[in-house]
């Protein structure tokens, strides 16, 4: 069975502690990031556990339980459906998209995220985040046996996108980046030796303003974690705590055109008349706006493995 710990803060002291139906137990260590907490915590959260809560889960303020700085890699299209509404055929990809956000999007799971006044296109990304506990270093080849000592831990991401600069810019890293653009939590499931068997069965849900917008579950991966993090071992390095997001389902905002049509727009306008007509074509669509609030989930479908409900408010600029 999972443990949940949450990050949260009261007053000027920012803690660690055991998430229960009755509450929070606070850890009795200090751990200043994730790293420290996931190498030197166990035996903390393990005892926390058998202690009555010390605080209602009303009265902090969550925060990320991943901490900053860390990596935050990103796999794209790796829903199958998802695949297919970006133009690809998933039975045929040539390779798994990776791709960084920068750590200053990172963000609480609760906490407003301010739309900049320059992006119209504010889109929203549900997804599972893996949390690295055992340092890659060196190319390495991941099973699903060894994948526990190097996933020791799972949280709610949501991957937010200015498709408005993302696209005419053909660039992921400052359209994703934004300050805020990563809220994660609310809870660090820490993972037994059952729950990563469940991490192949996740039912993902992410609602703007009560409406459901986004659902799929991880049997639909087009590239699974063990894989995709062998892949990543051959290009890059990860510490502990971080973060890699595994992709998000259908049901984006942004729509990908058919691909003659994208042949046809190519062949036949400058790119900049292009990408100008997409956004006014696109204004008046269901990307989010300030007032709007996202709600996201994840759990197995058998209800074992739940990682609570993140919200986040949209807001202006000041």
């Amino acid at each position: 069975m999972a443990t949940y710990l949450s990050r949260y803060s009261t007053g000027d002291a920012v803690r660690w502690g055991v998430v229960s139906p009755a509450g929070i137990t606070e850890l009795q260590g200090q751990y200043a990031t994730t790293a420290e907490l996931l190498e030197n915590g166990r035996d903390d959260w393990t005892s926390a556990a058998s202690r009555p809560p010390t605080h209602q889960a009303d009265a902090v303020e969550v925060r990320s339980p991943i901490t900053t700085p860390c990596r935050v890699l990103c796999q794209g299209a790796n829903f199958r459906q998802h695949a297919i509404d970006s133009g690809m055929d998933p039975d045929n990809r040539a390779f798994n998209l990776f791709f960084d956000k920068a750590d200053a999007s990172v963000t609480g799971p609760h906490a407003p995220v301010t739309r900049p006044a320059h992006v119209a296109l504010l889109d929203h990304e549900i997804e599972l985040a893996l949390v690295i506990g055992k340092a890659i270093t060196a190319p390495v080849t991941i099973t699903q046996e060894s994948l526990r000592e190097y996933v020791v831990a799972v949280t709610i991401a949501n991957d937010l996108s200015a498709r408005d600069v993302q696209l005419p810019q053909g660039q992921y890293l400052k359209g994703k980046s934004y300050r805020g653009f990563c809220p994660l939590g609310p809870v660090l499931a820490i993972l037994d030796d059952a729950d990563h068997d469940r991490l192949d069965d996740m039912v993902l849900r992410l609602h703007v303003n009560g409406d459901l917008r986004q659902t799929d579950t991880t049997a639909n991966f087009v590239y699974r974690p063990a894989e995709s993090l062998t892949e990543l071992s051959t290009f890059s390095n990860m510490a502990v705590g971080d973060v890699l997001l595994t992709g998000t389902p259908h049901g984006t905002a942004a729509k990908s055109p058919p691909a003659i049509v994208r042949r046809l727009a190519t062949a036949l306008l400058p790119e900049h008349v292009m990408w100008k007509l997409f956004i006014r074509r696109n204004l008046d669509g269901p990307f989010l706006k300030p007032g709007d609030t996202v709600t996201a989930t994840i759990r197995s479908s058998d209800g074992a493995l739940d990682l609570g409900e993140q919200r986040t408010p949209i807001v202006a600029p000041h």
